[in-house]
């Protein structure tokens, strides 16, 4: 089994490992554009073109599916990754978890990316899926970039500053962006000292992996042997997984000679 992930960057990884620990016997496809991250404030134009090409080098690799690993470029690109790939290779697009933290009962908080936050995308997912549950939309500045880079004092800096805009009252923390589930417990512990109360944290990675799954008919096999190859592409040629990754767990889980993959939850 091959599963192959698109995203510009390291926001990736927090799906790849999702998958690796579902199935440690998958060969995961990591295709990413260093030259051109973040998508964010690109063009939606220059972000479809950029998903289509790291998406192409991916499916060369013939996956059995493809996950679009990125809430940007699942807004923008799912509609022309979707017509270029599919049937031949199911792509499973990434979407803020609203209505699971609407279902918990609020109130909530979505952290997104200053492009996405208060977009015509993101106020529609609260008027389909928060089914009248306060929500709050908190931009975070620079967060994304910093996980990028793993600066650590950056990331502090930013999750402050988002934490201080949070509602008090916050319950449901929705993370609209996948480098964000790569700090989740910096930004719970942070979220602590603000909300006075404990904060579930939803994410995308664990229901994205799922998903794809599903649609090749496969079932979840954590106990599989850890088999799973990995291939890296940069700018749709073979690359190298950045320095980066080793600062998250997520990374290291995908490294060869990596521990095999835990099944509780963290």
């Amino acid at each position: 089994m091959k599963i192959a992930l698109v995203d510009s960057g390291i926001g990736l990884l927090a799906a790849a490992a999702a998958v690796r620990r579902l199935r440690p016997d998958a060969t995961l496809v990591l295709s990413g554009d260093p030259d051109g991250m973040p998508w964010g404030p690109r063009s939606p134009e220059d972000i479809t073109a950029r998903a289509v090409r790291c998406a192409r080098a991916a499916a060369a690799e013939r996956p059995d599916a493809l996950i679009v690993a990125c809430n940007t470029a699942s807004v923008h690109a799912l509609p022309a990754l979707r017509a270029e790939l599919e049937p031949r290779i199911p792509v499973i697009g990434t979407v803020p978890a609203v209505k699971p933290a609407a279902a918990a009962g609020g109130p909530l908080a979505i952290w997104a990316t200053p492009a996405t936050t208060g977009s015509p995308y993101q106020r529609r997912l609260i008027e389909d899926f928060a089914s009248g549950a306060p929500t709050a939309e908190v931009p975070c500045h620079g967060l994304a970039a910093a996980v990028e880079r793993a600066d650590g004092t950056a990331v502090a800096l930013a999750v402050k500053a988002a934490a201080a805009l949070t509602p008090a009252g916050t319950r449901e923390l929705v993370l609209g962006c996948t480098h964000y589930e790569l700090v989740a417990a910096r930004i719970r512990e942070q979220l602590g000292t603000v909300t006075l109360r404990p904060v579930t944290l939803r994410g995308s990675a664990e229901a994205v992996a799922a998903q794809a799954l599903r649609r090749i008919g496969a079932a979840p096999a954590p106990d599989a042997p850890s088999t799973g190859g990995l291939v890296t592409l940069a700018g749709g040629l073979p690359g190298t997984l950045p320095e980066a990754v080793l600062a998250y767990a997520e990374g290291r889980l995908l490294l060869p000679g990596s521990p095999a993959p835990s099944t509780a939850g963290g």
